[in-house]
């Protein structure tokens, strides 16, 4: 058919698809490749499929340091003049840089800024290589399966790039074909890099400015899942079924029989782009219900699905015949119930501008132990950022700063954040500069908040509560048993004789003597009061003999008094000083 190898010049088609083309995926039989283990093989890794050889990655690593060599790298990079190198160097290094534009904690936000610009668009590949590409991917003529093609991409990114499309059967569909020979540069050069963070951390210690390694293995995984289009057909899958009670969130639908590896195939959606206000305004909708339901809907995805669109930008939404489509599931985040819980306690806490239970929520995030960690310090700074955002009105929240704030604090702290939670905080923060286009007026976190006490079972809220309390009452039973049992010890060490009390008050040098001389001064104030107190009884009383209206015992009392007072008053001064000049 000679369609396939021009472009889609009709109008949609009124005939259905085969049905046998769209089958369920089923999770427990898909085509993926396994990491192995065997007795006598040793562990397989990932890389070995690709038959990595020395050669090969010298090779590269000297195309590598080439291109690095044209840009400052050892003076100092710009986060321009970074994105460029990332760029040149390839997809996996622009692979590299869109996760790291998700890693605030490690790059500073100028960068972050910068390298999330490596979402747009890359140098299509030309039709010819497309179509030898598709016709490699199946056992059967492609022209069996599609009826046209669209010269002009849809999308093109660095892995991969989307075409218009239409089958057969009349329906219009959107393929998305990875590029030639990705997997294997990907793995070569992440196998490179894994070498040289390695080195690295090695020869730098604790000094390196960013964590190389962890970069590398989330990039690894990264690369699995991504360069994987089966992956992203599941989390098409999963998407739709988490949302098949939702009418106005929707996401493509797949066909799995028709996927491959390196080949998606989902039904083509042409709504208008969310960031589009005036022709949504036309179309007659309504912008602060749009952005009121995205919202909600993302709280669902993290909050109660634990699965989430995790780049939620604007060329990722659209808006299809009242409906929310998301679009490109090649990045997804997942949340553990423990996980979901804590973002619940740490929203609340904002709103209730409780640092201690903000600090508890953040402590359980931390992938490393805590054990090191200032406490009193970690609070003191969640104060300070409390005082600074929980006094702002929630329509006038800023949850991007806030978020990359705590990011922040937490890596001054020492605590370690996994990268799912840095994943969130991204998808949060750019959902938000699309929310705000679309409710000025509302914050991000206030619908938050609202579908979580709309949400919130109540039978399972007071199974928490007990839960917690119970944990609690075990806590603070093993306490009170461990203080008996010290007590105890105590009392015993005591009647041995063989209990000493050290005492140590900074800025003394002899705590006991200056305890005695408290001691004098707090009697002598006594004796002093009281001898105010027993001289003006006498006075009323009018004891013989009198002296100048006085009676004499109390004006003698009155004079001892005034000159111990002044004794005092004397000591104290003179000690005053004394210590005024032993400060350095």
């Amino acid at each position: 058919m000679s369609d396939v190898s021009g472009g889609i010049t009709e109008q949609e088609g009124k005939r259905d698809a085969p049905r046998d083309w769209y089958v369920e995926m089923d999770p427990d039989h898909a085509d993926t490749w396994e990491e192995t283990i065997g007795l006598f093989g040793g562990k397989s890794s990932p890389a070995t499929r690709y038959q990595i050889t020395r050669a090969s990655k010298m090779a590269r690593l000297r195309e590598v340091l080439a291109i690095a060599s044209r840009y400052d790298i050892f003076h100092g990079l710009t986060p321009e003049s970074f994105r460029h190198l990332l760029e040149e160097l390839g997809p996996t290094f622009v692979k590299a840089g869109q996760i790291l534009s998700m890693r605030s904690e490690i790059l500073p936000q100028s960068f972050c800024e910068e390298l999330a610009k490596l979402r747009t668009s890359v140098e299509p590949m030309d039709r010819d290589l497309l179509l030898e590409t598709l016709r490699g991917e199946y056992d059967r003529p492609i022209e069996e399966i599609f009826d046209a093609i669209d010269d002009v991409p849809l999308g093109s990114a660095s892995v991969a790039q989307v075409h218009k499309a239409r089958l057969v059967g009349g329906e219009l569909v959107a393929i998305k074909v990875q590029r030639p020979h990705v997997q294997e540069i990907m793995a070569q050069d992440i196998s490179i890099m894994s070498s040289l963070a390695k080195r690295a951390s090695r020869l730098m210690g604790d000094e390196q400015f960013l964590d190389l390694q962890s970069v590398v293995d989330e990039l690894w995984q990264s690369f699995l899942e991504e360069t994987d289009f089966l992956v992203e057909v599941r989390s098409l899958t999963e998407f739709r079924h988490n949302n098949a009670d939702c009418k106005f969130v929707d996401c493509p639908m797949p066909y799995p029989k028709l996927c491959t590896e390196h080949v998606v195939v989902m039904n083509y959606v042409d709504g208008i782009p969310i960031g589009d206000n005036d022709r949504l305004v036309r179309e007659g909708y309504d912008l602060e219900e749009i952005g009121t339901k995205l919202v909600d809907n993302f709280a669902q995805q993290i909050l109660d699905d634990g699965f989430f669109h995790a780049d939620p930008h604007p060329g990722n939404l659209q808006i299809q015949g009242g409906r929310i489509m998301y679009l490109d599931f090649g990045i997804i985040g997942r949340l553990s119930a423990h996980d979901r819980g804590a973002i619940q306690e740490m929203a609340f806490a904002v709103a209730d501008r409780d640092s201690a239970r903000l600090k508890d929520g953040l402590l359980s995030f931390s992938t490393g132990t805590t054990s090191d960690i200032d406490h009193p310090h970690l609070l003191a700074d969640l104060d300070q950022l409390v005082n600074e955002f929980g006094l702002t009105d929630l329509s006038e929240f800023d949850m991007g700063a806030f978020l990359n704030a705590i990011i922040a604090m937490a890596r001054k702290n020492g605590i370690e954040l996994p990268g799912a939670m840095t994943m969130l905080v991204r998808s949060l923060v750019t959902l938000e500069g699309v929310a705000y286009k679309l409710l000025p007026d509302i914050s991000v976190i206030e619908v938050i908040q609202a579908h979580i006490k709309a949400h919130r079972d109540p039978k399972k809220l007071v199974e928490d509560e007990l839960k917690q309390l119970a944990r609690g009452s075990v806590k603070a039973g093993r306490s009170v048993v461990d203080t008996l049992s010290q007590a105890s010890l105590a009392m015993d060490m005591l009647t041995r004789g063989q209990m000493r009390m050290n005492l140590d008050l900074p800025g003394t040098t002899d705590p006991m003597s200056d305890i005695a001389h408290a001691a004098d001064r707090l009697t002598m104030g006594i004796i002093v009061a009281g001898l105010f107190i027993g001289s003006s009884v006498i006075y009323y009383a009018r004891i013989q003999p009198v002296i100048f209206g006085i009676p004499i015992i109390g004006f003698i009392g009155y004079l001892v008094a005034l000159a111990l007072g002044l004794w005092i008053v004397y000591q104290i001064l003179r000690e005053e000083h004394r210590r005024h000049k032993r400060r350095p």
